[in-house]
């Protein structure tokens, strides 16, 4: 019901994989939490830095593919450093059973770097 509380929500971490809401329209994506954990479980912080996953696979400087098996996924996706957002906190709906490993991570914040930093690795 519209009116019914939202069950509590456990506090997201940074390489989880989250359904977000996105957009105007409010539709349902998988998002990779990146920013870092003091900010995330803050209860002063109402949003939580993201990339959305796509299943239209590109290879550029700034994107990684990622096997089902790695993400739990249905299919191969790949991230977009260059799509780095802010998302609500309240837009967050469920963690994902799976979160990528700190080698992965450092590899996606170096994506990200690369999106606006020309002379980044």
């Amino acid at each position: 019901m519209a009116n019914e509380p939202r069950p509590t929500l456990p506090a997201p971490r940074r390489g989880e994989i989250w359904t977000a809401y996105l957009g105007e329209a409010r539709q349902r994506h998988w998002v990779l939490i990146v920013s870092t954990d003091p900010r995330n479980l803050s209860d002063r912080a109402e949003t939580v830095l993201t990339v959305p996953f796509a299943s239209r696979i590109a290879e550029t400087p700034t994107t990684i593919v990622l096997p089902p098996g790695e993400t739990g996924l249905p299919g191969p996706s790949c991230l977009r450093g260059h799509f780095i957002t802010t998302t609500p906190k309240k837009l967050l709906i469920q963690r994902e059973p799976r979160s990528l490993s700190g080698r992965r991570m450092r590899e996606i914040s170096a994506l990200i770097r690369r999106s606006y930093d020309p002379d980044a690795p």
